[in-house]
């Protein structure tokens, strides 16, 4: 952002790079979604990884110029929306888990799997980050971290919507 010239190794050119590539794959998951709930979760998701993304491509010195352009930081009220969606999945939509979950049941919640692993490795690069700027906005990787838990029980939710309509 803002015209400033980094080499394509930087750590925060690797770390907007996973959650682009986070984002594809959940464009992936979604394309192949059918139910209405797993779409409109997703694009949710989808649309707040913009957000990130866009923080994370600007500078630390340059945040408060992006913020006063009108752009959005990452909040707790987007990891918040995470986790109350979390909680419905986890009491009112999933049973409990037995197993070990083993990706690739269904086409959708396989594209989730690989969704949630790509968030993992965004989550990995940006708790990088964060360890050599203190000024970093923290609520980057509560969100990532949240995200991949989602990502996760939306992965068993489809799954369970295949063997329903069975």
């Amino acid at each position: 952002m803002y015209g400033r010239r980094v080499p394509k190794t930087d750590a925060r050119v690797d770390a907007y790079g996973c959650v682009d590539e986070l984002n594809s794959a959940l464009g992936l998951a979604r394309a192949s979604a059918s139910d209405s709930f797993l779409v409109e979760q997703i694009l949710a998701v989808q649309k707040e990884l913009v957000v990130v993304m866009g923080e994370l491509a600007t500078a630390s010195e340059d945040l408060d110029r992006y913020v006063k352009d009108g752009f959005q930081l990452t909040n707790p009220a987007m990891t918040d929306r995470l986790t109350s969606v979390v909680d419905d999945l986890e009491k009112n939509r999933l049973g409990k888990f037995k197993d070990w979950a083993v990706p690739g049941k269904t086409i959708g919640s396989a594209a989730l799997d690989l969704a949630r692993t790509v968030c993992r490795r965004a989550e990995r690069r940006v708790a990088a980050l964060m360890a050599a700027d203190a000024k970093f906005n923290r609520e980057i990787l509560r969100y990532l971290n949240r995200l991949s838990d989602l990502c996760w029980l939306l992965a068993r939710y489809a799954e369970q919507l295949q063997e329903s309509n069975r």
